[in-house]
């Protein structure tokens, strides 16, 4: 069997007769996942905003009522100044016409340079802005782009005394989904005993949360819904987890990469299928958290 070795030849898109930024655009909306931001789907292109121009590509996550909606710009060559400001631009017009989603600029350019993200991280963490620095190869008369993430979103660090939201009681979940689902996180909470007998459930109107000594200590949280339970576990994304988490089959929602958060819907029928899993999960999200 041959294993023939073949060197891609680089090539920039900017220098090239014929290849431009709609190329570039075509190419990610017909595979948004190239980008290397997760599964998105595109939801327009050439996006009009009267005065300010046209956003290039508009990405969401799948959940089409709340998933993060990503406000890509696109430029061949060096980043430069007009499309930083133009980057944020959009995302501030995006934000304020749909508030009800969560927003992220990206800018995509062939060369990031080391002054630009010097300029970005100085507000990095106020504005949520991810650079992707795109590569052009061809071999033969094959071409192709490879993406890679220079400057990811500052992550949120755990505040030294989380915000109280209000408390609530177990019957108050009971009513919002039922006793079958609340029992699911008891189920939950038995297994993450078995690394840490201290930690007990406490009840909030939003999520039903994980406690320590009577204080907050959310590695992971409850979401009781009326047919399913949502699972948030605080962990750093990683390739292992998401083909792990791919190969079992379980209902997983797009990663919350602000919070550094995997969401998993389950079922009751999931919990006693899959306890080697979550009870793995749980108990690296308490160990990352601690650390």
């Amino acid at each position: 069997m041959e294993n023939n070795f073949v060197k891609p030849e680089f090539f920039s898109l900017k220098h090239h007769a014929n290849f431009n930024e709609k190329w570039v655009q075509e190419r990610i909306a017909e595979d948004p996942k190239i980008l290397g931001l997760g599964d998105l789907i595109v939801r327009d292109k050439e996006r009009r905003h009267p005065g300010a121009g046209r956003l290039d590509l508009l990405l969401q996550e799948p959940d089409l009522e709340s998933g993060r909606r990503y406000e890509v710009e696109i430029q061949l060559g060096r980043t430069d100044e007009s499309h930083i400001i133009r980057t944020i631009e959009y995302w501030d017009i995006e934000r304020k016409r749909y508030p009800q989603f969560d927003h992220c600029a990206v800018i995509v350019a062939e060369d990031i340079t080391s002054r630009f993200l010097n300029v970005v991280n100085l507000f990095n963490g106020f504005i949520p802005m991810i650079a992707v620095q795109m590569k052009a190869f061809r071999w033969g008369g094959n071409h192709s782009l490879i993406f890679t993430t220079v400057m990811d979103e500052r992550p949120l660090g755990p505040p030294e005394k989380e915000e109280q939201p209000p408390i609530t009681d177990r019957s108050y979940w009971e009513s919002k989904s039922s006793q079958e689902i609340v029992a699911m996180a008891d189920r939950l909470l038995e297994m993450i005993k078995t690394f840490d007998p201290e930690v007990e459930m406490k009840y909030n109107k939003f999520y039903i949360g994980m406690a320590k000594d009577g204080e907050p200590d959310n590695f992971v949280s409850f979401g009781p819904k009326s047919n399913f339970l949502k699972l948030t576990a605080r962990l750093d994304q990683s390739g292992d987890w998401d083909a792990e988490l791919d190969q079992s089959g379980l209902d997983l929602m797009p990663y919350d990469r602000r919070n550094r958060r995997y969401r998993i819907r389950l079922k009751p029928q999931d919990i006693e299928k899959h306890a080697s899993l979550l009870t793995k999960i749980m108990k690296t999200a308490c160990i990352e958290t601690e650390s």
